[in-house]
Formats: C-alpha cells, structure tokens, sequence
C-alpha cells in the first residue's frame, strides 16, 4: 500500500492497478482534510470513472446541491460552503454503467489519527515495528467488487532473503471456512482475493502469514495480517418489526406522539451509509388534512401535528389513518438507499357523546300472566361501537315499586330489552307507566353532561285473559285414620277463579288418584272415600298418601287449575306380627340344643308392633320335647330338651304384638332332624321316615275302625 497527498491534502488510497478494465469509479473511497471553507471553483478532487466503453452520455450526481463534478472528474465546489457534513456521495452514470464514490471528510484535529479509526486500522497503520523479518501490512479492501477474481490486494514483504523459502498463509478465510477466500504467491508475497467480499457477513480477517523452507518447515512467523473490508452502501433500510400499529385518543393535544418507526441499516452504522432519516410518503385518508402527523426525521417518532377540534373521530371520513414510512440511509440525501413500511394509526373514541333514545315514548302489550320480553328500546350514540363509550346501560328509575319489570342490554345491537319477570294481573292493574333513563359503562368527558334525550317513557298495557281457577291452600293438607269406613268425608277443597270480572262458575274432578279410593262432589268440593285407606299400601310414601284434583271454571276455552291434596294416614293394628325363619335343621347327636333364634316383625307402626311374646302351643306326649327362651323384645330362641330322632318336626308358635287389642299369629316352626358324619349333614331320609310313621298310624286307625 502506497500513500500520497494531493491539494488541497487529499489523502489518497490507491489500489493496485488491474491487468483489465473494471467499470465503475477506479477508486470508491476517498478522505480528505476538512478545509476551513470550500472556495467556489476551487478544485476539491479528481475522480476517475470508466465504464470501459468510452464513457458515452456520462454524467455525475453530487449528493451536495452546492458541488458539482465537471466532465473531466473534477470535484468542485459551486459556492463557498463551510459546513457539508461527514461525506459527500457522487453518483456516476453512463450508458453502460454506474457506480458511487464516497468522500470521507475528516476534520482538522483528526488529521493524525483519523485514518487509523475511520478504516479501523487500531494501531496497524503503516510497517508494524517487528522483531521478525516479515512485514505484513493491514490490508483495506472494499466489498462487493467485481469480477475479474483473483485480484491483487497486497504484499507481504521479508527483509532477509533465504533461498527456497515460501509463504503461507492460513486463518479463517485461507483454510477456514469460509475457505479459499485468500491466497498467497509462495514467492512474491502478493496477497490476492479470489471473490466478492462482503462486509456485512464478515467485516474483519486475521490470518497468519508464515515463512517455511523447502521441507515445509517454519523459519520465520507466524506473523498476524489484518484485512479489513471497507464498507459500500449496499444495503436497504429494513422495517423489521411489523406490523405497525398506533393509537391515538381523539382530541389529543398537537404534538401528542403516536407511536414509533425504528428502521435497521445492516451497513456499517459508523458511517452515513447506515445514518437514517425518516420521512412520511403518503397519507390516506387525506381528511381533514393531507397533513394530519409528522415523523420526526432522526428518532422516527409520529405526532399529531392537527388541532385537537380535527382529531375528532367522528366527523372523520374513517378512524383508520395509513402513512407510507420511508426511511433513507445516507442521512437522507438524495443518493441514499430506502425502506418503505406502512403505519396504521387509529383514532381512539373518547365518550364525548351520551347515548339518546330514538323516541320519547315507547308502547308495549303484554298478556296477563305472561313473562318475557315484551319491547326492545332503541338508542343511537356516535361514539366508535363496540366500545364502553357507545355501550348502553339501562335503568328504571320509576314505575317499578313491584319489581316486575327487568331491562337489559343487547349485546350485538345495543337495545334495552325490557322484560316481564312477574306475571301482572290485569285485575289488579291494566295499564303500567315505566320512565327508563341510559348511560354509557363509560363516564361522559367532563364538559359533556346527559340531556332530556337520555330518557324514555314506556306505556304498557296489560290483556285480560282467562285465568286457572286457583285452590286455596295450595297444597291442602289432612290426616285421617287408615281403614275410615267407605264413604267418609276426607275434606271440601276451595278454589277461586281469578278473573273476578267474569263471573265464572268452578266445577271439580279427580285428575290423579294412584289407588282409587277417593272421590270429589263437582259442584262443592267434597272429597270422600270409595275405598278402605290403607297405609302399608305400596301408594303410600311415608305414611303420605298423595292425589290431584282440576277445578275447572266456565270460561270459553274453560281454564283448569290444579290442586294437591297430602293425606296422612294414621296406623291401625290391623297387622299380625310374622315369624322367620320357618324352618331349622338339628344334628340327632347335637350336643348344643339350642336349635334356632327366631325374629318377629310387623307391618304397623310403634305401638301396635314390638315388644312381642313369644309361647309353645300344648305338646302332645308324656314327655316335653323342646321350649322357647325370649331373647330380647323381637327374638327368642327354641332350645330341644333331649336329643331326638332323625324324622320331620312341626313345632307349635304363637308371636303375639303389643297393639290394642293385640293380634296373635299361630305359626309352626319345621324342624329337621339330620344325621351328621364327618362334619355332613344328611336330612335326605327324614321326610321319607316322616311319611312312613304316618301311614302306619292311618292303617291302625282304619283297622280300629273297621272292627268297630
């Protein structure tokens, strides 16, 4: 690398000339010491551009409006000018092709070490101070040149000559992925560069530069090559964080910030080719104002820059406001790369407008005895639907002392849906007045208030219609003993007929009667019985015994009411207490004669059933055979008194209850005596023994009977 100075103190990167014609500037970057002014037609730099065909219809942009560049290359400026930023950026264009240099201006206290951070040389400017024989200097090359490859791009330099020695080169970039980019001349130490570099995938290179002899073997190095790739504005602002959407409430005082738009430039952001500005393309809607926000050109910020009176979302042709962002690198300048997004604001509703009946008066018709909704209220408010400044919130403030009214909001269409909740007796009031006022879930903005319009009157009218005669009490009650003689009075119901006006006649029927024992008079009302009433009857539920009956009145259609009627029964002893179990088996060598435990139960209820006595009927014999032990109040035990032979017992019971008067039930008890072996019991032959013993006592008597 070579460096020279030029007037006025240019500071000149040259490039080592290729064998080919490249087209484009011969050199992209350039630095130069900022002057205290530019003179007017002063010289400021020579630019070399060559599209390799003649350069036919070639003509310059400058990015400055106060410089222009002549035909001959000439950079000049058109007026004295003090201050033109950090660069400026011409723009070349032929009919074969184009390109763009960059001037670095660099100011006057930076002159010594402006170059060593603009090209990020940190310290490896110029021939490093080495203890080794190898010179490696920094090597500067801009991405995204073009073809032909590969292209000299340096020189590696050893001062002390040794026969055979060869360069190598290694590190990332040479035989690291990614491999190839580089290489070196064994002999000459010319570095080249085998493609098109780019800066924004890979902005640095540290390779290592060696010195081997003829075996390969290192004699001097390694030593460290830095190659920094300088950077081009080859890359667009990116809007990355889509999609962008703002609020704003209306009304907002000018200048309220909306939102933000931050774009990304993936050039290098220490340069104006990643320097942003930002700038609103277009609006749509256009109304009220074409210019409804502003974005701040360096920080991206959108405000409102309209008087709060035109942020006024309902006089708005929509709430919904898109602005074409772009965002152009080069601080702007007309030479710059762009970006473009969308910006979707929307208009917030603020409650600026009480909702308000449609009518002052509404009308309703309602049947007597009937519940439901009987007439939707309809309101309009221009606040934004959907929202609590629009949704509705109704209440009855008068006409209601029953609470028999009730009104609710529709959700999808804002009404009030006023309902009946309690049947009206148009008997008792044909005709209702409700005053229902509306407000908003949202509260009004201060200097807005709820007018006259924010209520209504609602006239209601209730229809007569023939109403169910109705019993009173409703259940009825009554308890009466079980097993009353057939045809007792069990009760007169009463029922009533509602429609007083009508004057209506009432007959009775039985609608539901599960056993059929009653029966009612239809003209007053009597209940009687048909049958016995039975309270262990499966129709009976806890002593409850349940039936319905209609009162139908005389209207034209006839209306029927229902009524109920619990009768609960009182016990009678009426029950004989039963015995179980009937049958016991016994081994005829049992020494435990305690043969079986015996239970009693009843069908009645306390009194008329436990304590029970347990007795033996008389035993026929000389001897007595077996006895009953009572246990307890509803158990006794029948113990044998000697062991007996295998045959078929019936022995005698009666189980008496404690009703008044009590009832006995005369039972027998069938015992099987069995004979028992090795823990099995056979009772097979005792019916068989049993049988037998009585036909000979049949023949003896038949025999007796004859001779007689």
């Amino acid at each position: 690398i070579s460096v020279s100075f030029f007037p006025p103190q240019v500071l000149l990167l040259a490039w080592a000339e290729d064998l080919e014609c490249v087209p484009g500037f011969q050199q992209k970057v350039f630095y130069i010491e900022k002057p205290f002014e530019f003179t007017e037609d002063r010289l400021v730099l020579n630019l070399k551009f060559d599209d390799c065909k003649g350069n036919h219809k070639l003509n310059f942009e400058v990015s400055n409006p106060d410089f222009t560049v002549e035909g001959d290359g000439s950079l000049v400026a058109l007026k004295n000018v003090s201050d033109v930023g950090r660069a400026l950026f011409v723009r070349a264009r032929s009919e074969h092709a184009e390109d763009t240099a960059e001037v670095v201006i660099v100011g006057a206290n930076e002159r010594h070490g402006a170059l060593k951070e603009i090209l990020k040389l940190e310290g490896n400017a110029g021939i490093p101070r080495q203890k080794r024989a190898i010179l490696a200097t920094p090597i500067l090359i801009p991405e995204n040149q073009r073809p032909p490859f590969p292209r000299q791009v340096g020189k590696v330099i050893r001062s002390e000559g040794t026969e055979g020695a060869k360069f190598r080169l290694s590190g990332k970039g040479v035989d690291q992925d990614p491999k190839g980019i580089f290489r070196i001349n064994e002999v000459t130490g010319d570095v080249s560069v085998t493609r098109t570099l780019d800066r924004e995938a890979i902005a640095n290179y540290e390779l290592e530069v060696e010195v081997t002899d003829v075996s390969g073997k290192t004699i001097d190095g390694p030593v460290r090559l830095d190659i920094s790739v300088i950077d081009q504005n080859d890359n667009r602002p990116l809007f990355k964080e889509g999609p962008y959407v703002g609020h704003v409430m209306e009304g907002s005082p000018t200048g309220t910030t909306v939102m933000r738009m931050t774009a990304f430039d993936a050039d290098d952001a220490s340069t104006d080719n990643a320097l942003l500005r930002y700038n609103i393309l277009k609006q749509t809607p256009t109304k009220p104002s074409p210019n409804m926000f502003y974005i701040d050109p360096e920080k991206g910020d959108i405000v409102t820059v309209v008087s709060p009176v035109l942020l006024d979302r309902e006089t708005m042709e929509s709430p919904k406001y898109e602005l074409v962002i772009e965002a152009k690198d080069m601080g702007g300048l007309d030479v710059g790369l762009t970006g473009t997004a969308t910006a979707t604001i929307l208009i917030d509703d603020k409650n600026d407008h009480p909702p308000e009946f449609t009518k002052k008066e509404f009308q309703a018709t309602v049947k007597e005895g009937v519940t439901g909704v009987i007439v939707n209220l309809t309101v309009g408010d221009r606040d934004d639907p959907v929202t609590g400044a629009w949704r509705a919130v109704y209440t009855i403030i008068n006409g209601n002392p029953g609470q028999s009214f009730e009104i609710h909001t529709n959700p999808q269409t804002n009404e009030g849906m006023l309902s009946v909740v309690k049947p009206l007796d148009y008997e008792i009031s044909a005709f209702h007045t409700l005053l229902i006022k509306v407000e908003n879930e949202d509260p009004l903005i201060p200097d807005i208030a709820y007018g006259p319009s924010s209520t209504a009157t609602v006239q209601i009218t209730v229809e007569d219609v023939n109403e169910g005669p109705v019993f009173h009490p409703n259940p009825m009650t009554v308890t009466k003993q079980e097993n009353i003689p057939i045809g007792s009075v069990v009760l007169t119901v009463n029922a009533t007929d509602p429609d007083t006006l009508q004057h209506q006649t009432i007959r009775y029927s039985v609608h539901k009667d599960p056993a059929g024992w009653l029966e009612i008079n239809p003209t007053n009302g009597t209940i009687g019985t048909t049958a016995v009433l039975d309270r262990e009857s499966p129709y009976v539920q806890d002593n409850v015994y349940t039936a319905l009956f209609l009162a139908i009145d005389s209207g034209n259609p006839p209306a029927t009411g229902t009524g109920t009627l619990h009768i609960t029964l009182e016990d009678v002893n009426d029950n004989v207490p039963s015995l179980y179990p009937t049958l016991a088996k016994v081994c005829d060598d049992a020494k435990d004669l305690r043969v079986v435990v015996l239970g009693a139960s009843d069908k009645d209820l306390h009194p008329n059933t436990d304590p029970f006595k347990f007795e033996l009927s008389k035993q026929s014999g000389p001897e007595k055979l077996w006895r009953i032990n009572k246990l307890n109040n509803t158990h006794a035990q029948v113990i044998l008194l000697q062991n007996l032979k295998k045959a078929n017992y019936n022995i005698p019971i009666s189980v008496t209850d404690s009703g008044k008067p009590p009832l006995t039930n005369n039972t027998e008890l069938k015992l099987q005596v069995c004979t028992c072996k090795k823990s099995k019991m056979d009772c097979s032959a005792t019916d068989a023994l049993h049988i037998s013993l009585t036909l000979i006592l049949l023949s003896l008597l038949s025999l007796l009977c004859k001779s007689f």
